[in-house]
């Protein structure tokens, strides 16, 4: 039921403010609730039968003519989430441009080489290892692989981001020489009736180790799910391996972060080296002030191609790499503080952002620092609408139904295309803000943001799913 700590009373599908004189009510704007009568009635009715005690802040306005159709406590700040990832997207598509292009470069002087990085959120091992390949074919041998993340800070975890999330790959460290976002691709079989699960990994490293304690088993008595956990509290690579498989399973994959990325790729390419016949003989980050050519550089496909990735599939790590390229306008290297105060620089000028009660922490969402509102993000997406880059943008976002991808692949099946939009979850907070292409209203800039909670999000999300169904069929 819609609540605040004042007095709201639900009756016939409307809502009854009673205000109460005292010196600490609660500001006006914090209990509004606006709209189309009856789409206020269908939406309210909605929220009252789910039976929810929850802070709401959603927003739903016509493209055309600026209409509001439904608005409830829109000004209400709340954790955004990944729909944080709308802001940092926007400010680099306006700052970078959809044709940026990430650089990873090999540079020589004499028997010494020089990795260095440019952020690039997708490079892969394969990419990485063509580097090798065309090295080798001038060097045998490398005295020194000097390895260079100075574009960019050496922060790897962003501001108010909790120190035990773990080694879940969505909160890889951030690093200007990133590789394989940063992750170990583990890829688990069963083996032998009580022996140890089948576990290779990729990429295929020495920077690791796996200390395999798994074990195969027939039946489902007293079954141990798997776990691989990195020691991340010693801040080390070292990877345990505990649970059960069945003899029966088929293959599966689990991701786990690493420490470290510029000394994890740096560690790729010097194997990669060796593979190809170079020999390296030390790592080192202590770059000598010394000439040095180019002899191999790698060009990332151009921003709009990670901005699908980075909506698509929520990569993190991609959207704090936009970030912090995007301070390395401003000064080298790139921080988080430079780049999002550059984002709020441009929220402020170009969307008409009020950005005094705008808190943006980093560029993903994870922190729980950020906070925002539905009429904020709802300004944002009116403001992309009409820009330049309107259909860049829609073609990031995931749409209702796509098997293909994730987002939005389990949702608005029927819907499609219909809808585009950015989910956002955290513990207890499930939010979802895009656009509706609706027969009856055309287009919609939408923003529904849910908070505080316990458990599952499916809640939330089916909640979520029937207001937008409200507004299209209404």
């Amino acid at each position: 039921m819609i609540k605040d700590p004042k007095y709201l009373i639900m009756r016939n599908g409307l809502l009854c403010l009673f205000v109460v004189c005292c010196s600490c009510t609660t500001p006006k704007e914090l209990i509004s609730l606006d709209g189309l009568p009856k789409l206020k009635n269908k939406i309210n009715n909605i929220i009252d039968h789910s039976d929810i005690n929850i802070n709401m802040s959603i927003k739903f306005v016509t493209l055309n003519d600026f209409k509001t159709l439904y608005s409830y406590n829109s000004k209400k700040l709340l954790i955004p989430a990944s729909n944080n990832k709308l802001y940092t997207l926007a400010a680099a598509l306006y700052y970078l441009g959809s044709d940026y292009s990430f650089s990873t470069t090999v540079l020589k002087n004499k028997n010494n080489l020089i990795l260095r990085g440019g952020g690039d959120p997708d490079l892969s091992i394969e990419q990485l290892d063509s580097l090798a390949k065309i090295v080798s074919k001038i060097l045998n041998k490398v005295d020194t692989l000097y390895l260079d993340d100075n574009l960019l800070d050496s922060l790897h975890y962003g501001p108010g981001w909790m120190w035990d999330e773990g080694s879940s790959w969505w909160v890889a460290p951030i690093g200007v020489l990133s590789l394989n976002d940063n992750s170990i691709d583990f890829h688990i079989k069963p083996g032998d009736v009580n022996k140890p699960a089948i576990i290779n990994h990729i990429p295929a490293t020495q920077y690791i180790k796996v200390n395999n304690k798994s074990k195969t088993v027939n039946d489902t008595l007293n079954y141990k799910k798997l776990n691989i956990e990195r020691n991340w509290i010693s801040q080390n690579n070292h990877f345990l391996v505990t649970g059960e498989v069945l003899d029966t399973a088929s293959i599966d994959t689990i991701y786990r972060n690493i420490n470290n990325p510029t000394l994890f790729t740096g560690t790729i390419f010097k194997e990669s080296l060796e593979k190809h016949g170079v020999l390296v003989k030390y790592l080192s980050k202590n770059i000598p002030p010394e000439n040095y050519e180019i002899i191999a550089v790698h060009n990332s496909n151009m921003l709009i191609e990670s901005a699908k990735d980075l909506m698509f599939e929520s990569k993190n790590l991609t959207a704090e790499l936009f970030v912090k390229t995007i301070g390395t306008l401003d000064t080298i290297p790139g921080t988080w503080q430079v780049g999002i105060d550059s984002i709020k620089s441009f929220l402020t000028r170009e969307v008409k952002l009020d950005t005094s009660n705008l808190r943006i922490a980093d560029g993903s969402g994870i922190s729980r620092y950020s906070l925002t509102n539905s009429n904020q993000i709802v300004s944002l997406l009116q403001w992309v609408y009409k820009s330049k880059y309107k259909n860049i943008f829609l073609n990031t976002l995931p749409t209702g139904g796509n098997i293909l991808k994730k987002g939005l692949k389990d949702r608005f099946i029927k819907e499609g295309e219909i809808v585009k939009a950015k989910t956002g979850h955290l513990s207890g907070v499930s939010n979802l803000s895009g656009y509706i292409f609706s027969p009856k209203y055309g287009p919609i800039a939408f923003s529904i943001l849910m908070n505080g909670y316990k458990g599952s999000h499916k809640k939330y999300r089916n909640i979520q799913d029937q207001i937008v169904k409200t507004i299209i069929y209404d």
